[in-house]
């Protein structure tokens, strides 16, 4: 029979409060980067401060950062987003005059639950990545590139294509730079194309991509 260290469970606590507070700060800053983002960069830029595929990355980016396990960067990328989310309709009362009640509205209420089903994908895909374990690290990085991909192919549907060429040069990008080795990155460009596709099919679905 073992006993638990009487600082185990606080330790935990402060963990988690920790992890909170971090991806409630890093959400306000990415929902107000986001607007500034929009007003401040030249076309096509532009585009990709409102890109979904780059909240995805920031998820991914809070999972690596935090080197938690698992549970904690799901929950960690479910609360930048959900955060996130709030804070841009906020920064665009503040700064442009919209209407508060953009907070809760029906598309509001839409990328929350897109922001909830990325971090529970995108926050532990960081993680997995962080820990180094072949396989598992091997699929986020492909995943992560996916995400970009899948993007640019809406953007280039939707004849955006200056907006889609660099969404799709960041996924591949992302792939090379992140794998640890030649095998990996060859691998993770093999399973990048059919999530890709998946993902392309869900933009189609959802209509979330920029464009």
């Amino acid at each position: 029979m073992t006993v638990s260290s009487p600082t185990a469970v606080p330790t935990r606590v402060r963990g988690g409060a920790a992890t909170l507070l971090v991806a409630v700060l890093a959400g306000l800053a990415l929902g107000a980067v986001d607007l500034a983002g929009q007003l401040l960069l030249p076309y096509p830029w532009a585009n990709l401060a409102n890109s979904p595929a780059v909240w995805a990355a920031a998820a991914f980016a809070l999972g690596a950062g935090l080197r938690a396990g698992r549970a904690r960067a799901i929950a960690a990328g479910i609360v930048l987003l959900l955060v996130a989310v709030e804070s841009y309709y906020l920064a665009a009362t503040l700064v442009l005059g919209d209407d508060l009640a953009n907070l809760w509205s029906p598309t509001t209420l839409i990328w929350l639950f897109a922001g909830v089903l990325a971090g529970v994908v995108f926050g532990p895909a960081g993680a997995a990545w962080r820990a180094g374990r072949w396989w598992p690290a091997t699929v986020a990085v492909a995943l992560l590139g996916a995400v970009f991909v899948a993007e640019g192919a809406r953007a280039f549907r939707t004849v955006n294509l200056p907006t889609g060429a660099i969404l799709a040069v960041l996924g591949l990008a992302l792939v090379l730079l992140l794998a640890r080795s030649a095998r990996q990155r060859l691998v993770a460009l093999a399973v990048l194309v059919p999530l890709a596709a998946l993902g392309a099919v869900g933009y189609l679905g959802a209509g979330l991509a920029t464009g």
